[in-house]
């Protein structure tokens, strides 16, 4: 049996926003930098900008067997976001978790839960750190946190993987848009929610010591009627097969200012482990040092949105960042100890990130199957070491 996920009809926001972004990436694009090897380039963008989204490709005739699965059919039982089956079936029928999780100070790791995610945006916040939102479906570990408020991107990812959406709150301009998007009626706030969904820890300093909990969460949103798996999940595209080249990605360093994240690789299983400031980083439910089966930068304008205060300390204020994760830009991704540069496009409000190797769409990116670490990063972001 195979499983169809459809597509949603291009927004007239979206297409405002096209024009906007070409002419960013036109002013000039990233490019990784190296100081042991040397890296192609990050593709630059096209002059021309496509009118439409990318054609729907056809389901294979058997892609149980097929070599590539996705991005818009997947076989019975299979996560549309890893590319794998599912070990029950039935959790593909609720819908996805999309969570705010906190990465500083460093007092917050080990973070609860994060290594049972699908997927995880990491991304900028004011001050050169950054926090997390994790996409859970498939697993449903017994706490999440700590959970922390909600970014410019929130806007944005819930309605992408048709998702619930956990956090403890936000700067009220951030809130009245939260109240105001598609996904209002499936945003449980933390801190007006309260229990089962939400617990705080005593043993942790306030305000880090905030926990979700994914099954109350699932039940509740049942119990609301907004619970029923979303039908538009399709967009990548998933092969065991490594990528042919030979651009060699065993270790990638990401300085984004105060915490430098690597990701090493380990060719017996296959994934790149996570490290922080040179220390594992590591799942407090299980122990377990994170891992992921893919890890792709995605470079995206980054706008400081100069009406939305996130903090403010002796007399000098923090403005809320808009990363404009729509329309397309360029992207890297490694697997398998290789990297492969190619685009991120996102043409529809509604849809996730796919991935190709070129800016007309003709050639699929694909993916490993299993999870995957997004890692957010401006335009003329070059904090990158590729190994």
């Amino acid at each position: 049996m195979v499983r169809q996920v459809h597509s949603c009809r291009l927004s007239r926001t979206r297409l405002i926003r096209i024009a906007v972004l070409v002419s960013l990436l036109l002013a000039g694009c990233a490019t990784l930098q190296t100081r042991v090897i040397t890296v192609t380039s990050t593709p630059e963008p096209s002059t021309t900008t496509p009118t439409d989204p990318p054609p729907t490709i056809p389901a294979p005739t058997d892609p149980a067997l097929s070599q590539v699965i996705g991005p818009f059919f997947f076989p019975d039982g299979y996560n549309p976001l890893t590319g794998l089956p599912v070990a029950d079936p039935a959790a593909l029928d609720r819908r996805p978790l999309a969570v705010k999780i906190s990465n500083a100070p460093d007092s917050v790791r080990p973070q609860a839960g994060i290594a049972e995610a699908d997927l995880v945006f990491e991304h900028y916040v004011e001050g050169d750190l950054t926090r997390f939102t994790a996409i859970f479906w498939s697993r449903t570990p017994p706490r999440v946190g700590s959970i922390r408020s909600a970014r410019l991107i929130d806007l944005e990812l819930p309605s992408m993987y048709g998702a619930l959406f956990v956090y403890s709150g936000a700067a009220e301009p951030i809130r009245q848009r939260i109240t105001e998007s598609l996904f209002a009626a499936r945003a449980y706030e933390g801190v007006t929610t309260g229990p089962p969904l939400y617990y705080r820890d005593p043993g942790i300093e306030v305000p880090h010591n905030l926990f979700a909990v994914p099954s109350a969460v699932w039940e509740r949103a049942s119990a609301d009627g907004l619970n029923d798996p979303p039908d538009n999940l399709g967009g990548m595209a998933f092969s065991a097969a490594p990528p042919d080249g030979d651009l060699r990605a065993q270790q990638v360093t990401i300085d984004y200012g105060p915490d430098v994240v690597r990701w090493n690789y380990d060719a017996e299983s296959g994934r790149y482990r996570r490290w922080v400031d040179d220390e594992a980083h590591t799942d407090a439910n299980t122990g377990d040092q994170v891992t992921a089966a893919n890890v792709v930068l995605v470079y995206a304008h980054h706008q400081p949105d100069l009406s939305i205060v996130e903090n403010e300390w002796q007399g000098k204020k923090s403005y809320s960042l808009e990363l404009q994760i729509w329309t397309l830009g360029p992207a890297t991704v490694f697997r398998d100890g290789q990297m492969v540069q190619g685009y991120w496009m996102r043409w529809e409000e509604e849809a996730m990130l796919s991935f190709w190797l070129d800016e007309d769409a003709e050639q699929m990116i694909p993916l490993k199957p299993g999870n995957t670490w997004f890692e957010v990063v401006p335009l003329d972001f070059t904090s990158v070491l590729v190994e």
